[in-house]
């Protein structure tokens, strides 16, 4: 027990130093935040009331950003629905294809969409099929990690006895392995759904169409009010889209009962939204495509600029690097701080019933935004640089972060609390023993899963001023200065190796 307390109170003091040493290095300074506040409170105020004149002008864009989501998240989980079953363990098959698949897969996870929606452009031209193409294989990616890691969960014997009576490995696969991990996939690709909304709502900024590109416009002239009406209207979109998941969901989980037929008629309604979604998808212009600017790009991703790569000065990739997950370390604790009691405020279980829908609107208000629009907000309080990125990150992660925690909070078992309560024991001790050793897992878990989705993401901030890796990877591509932006991506890929492992460690760590 005593080994225990020095173990626990040695790992959160590796913390707090780690903290403490990345807040020093990006420069975080709350008294430089607070003496400028007022223009982050100028600007707020500023979209407010909303140009609701400009709604007009907002549904297109605003249809094609919904359309690029359904398409790309739908084309990716099906995708991954296939190539799961060759990339699981426990399937048998052919080693060298598994990892090889594998690695592919590593490497699409290691980039947000944002970056592969550039690459796609250069490739497959501006407009939505190339932003639809990106979130698909965004999806893919990571749909394919969480489903044969779903598969590798179960046991596989009705599958191998279908299979050894003749029925086929595929045939086998859809009777035997598909039934068992549908509610998990299911849940999964509907959660994705709900992040690649945000996702595509900024890939217009680099020419993949959506709404993106009209609200990185309408911040850059400043015209706030029109602003206000853009991110009021993907609330909307947002708000719907959560909604009828969130009902999903349940229907999937089995806490809501469906019949037979309303099952088909939504199976039928989702596919004719699929199909919807993708005839407005514009088709590819490939016109300025050309094979010798593919082979140059190939090229300089397999022989990256290893000069650059090994640089160890604040222009080398190392620093850049090292900015980047520091950027990433802080924002996601000051986000997990700040998201725990908005959490508490947002649960029925410990609020009452009205004062958590207002927490919880509250909350999705915040998801709602895209953090690429935080950080154009941010960086005309705090300036360019690394603290922008993250108060960027911060934001982002109380609205995700929240979430998780609300559910974590919403599956409490109330029985230990209430037993210590009748006893007469202190609040703060019914908590801390009946509460948090319940909690404790599954907060840490979803700290570890944000900071893993804030590392990608900070690897974009850069774009808008906000430090990191991203804006010498974007300006290398965007000079077709592809050996730099190869070992850019090179770098990128090692680190979000390394962050999967040491992930995956701290998570059996947590879980035992």
């Amino acid at each position: 027990m005593k080994y225990h307390r020095i173990k626990t109170a040695a790992a959160a003091a590796a913390v707090t130093m780690v903290f403490l040493l990345s807040a020093v290095f990006t420069d975080c300074s709350l008294t430089s935040f607070i003496s400028r506040s007022s223009h982050l409170t100028d600007i707020v105020c500023k979209m407010f009331p909303p140009d609701t004149g400009f709604a007009k002008r907002i549904i297109s864009p605003l249809i094609d950003t919904i359309s690029m989501s359904v398409t790309g998240t739908f084309s990716g989980a099906l995708l991954a629905l296939l190539a799961a079953p060759i990339c699981a363990g426990n399937m048998k098959n052919t080693a060298g294809i598994r990892w090889a698949l594998r690695l592919i897969i590593q490497i699409l996870r290691s980039f947000p969409a944002l970056i592969l929606a550039l690459l796609t452009t250069f490739l497959f031209g501006l407009g939505t099929f190339s932003g639809s193409l990106a979130i698909g294989i965004f999806t893919f990616a990571v749909m394919t990690r969480l489903t044969y890691e779903d598969i590798e969960a179960i046991t596989l014997k009705p599958y191998e006895a279908l299979a050894s009576m003749g029925a086929g490995r595929g045939r086998a696969y859809i009777r035997a392995v598909i039934p068992e991990i549908a509610p998990s996939f299911l849940s999964n690709a509907l959660y994705l759904l709900e992040t690649n909304v945000r996702h595509s709502s900024i890939l217009g900024y680099v020419g993949a169409g959506g709404i993106g590109l009209l609200l990185n416009e309408k911040i850059s002239w400043t015209e706030y009010d029109k602003v206000g009406m853009i991110l009021i209207m993907l609330f909307l979109a947002v708000c719907i889209i959560e909604t009828v998941s969130s009902v999903l969901g349940k229907i999937v989980r089995g806490e809501m009962r469906a019949g037979k037929t309303t099952k088909q008629a939504i199976l039928i309604i989702a596919a004719a939204v699929f199909v919807f979604c993708t005839i407005g998808i514009a088709p590819p212009d490939m016109s300025r495509t050309s094979l010798k600017a593919v082979r140059a790009m190939l090229m300089g991703f397999v022989q990256p600029d290893m000069e650059f790569f090994l640089r160890s000065d604040s222009g080398g990739l190392a620093y850049l690097i090292l900015e980047t997950v520091c950027i990433s370390v802080v924002g996601t604790v000051l986000g997990a701080f700040a998201a725990l009691p908005l959490s508490i405020l947002g649960s029925e279980k410990l609020v009452p019933g009205p004062a958590a829908v207002i927490s919880r609107i509250l909350i999705m208000m915040i998801r709602s935004v895209p953090f690429f629009v935080y950080g154009l907000i941010f960086i005309r309080v705090s300036g360019p640089g690394a603290f922008t990125g993250v108060l960027t990150l911060a934001v982002c992660s109380i609205g995700l972060l929240s979430k998780r925690f609300i559910q974590a909070l919403e599956a409490l078992d109330m029985r230990p609390f209430k037993a210590l309560a009748s006893m007469g024991t202190p609040i703060s001790s019914c908590i801390r023993y009946a509460v948090m050793p319940q909690l404790k897992p599954a907060l840490l878990s979803s700290v570890l899963y944000r900071f893993d989705v804030n590392i990608r993401e900070a690897s974009v901030l850069g774009l808008v001023g906000a430090g990191g890796i991203g804006a010498p990877l974007v300006f290398a591509m965007n000079h077709y200065s592809w050996n730099t932006a190869g070992a850019i991506c090179l770098g990128l890929v090692i680190l979000v190796w390394i962050i999967d492992v040491a992930s995956a460690y701290l998570r059996k760590c947590i879980a035992r």
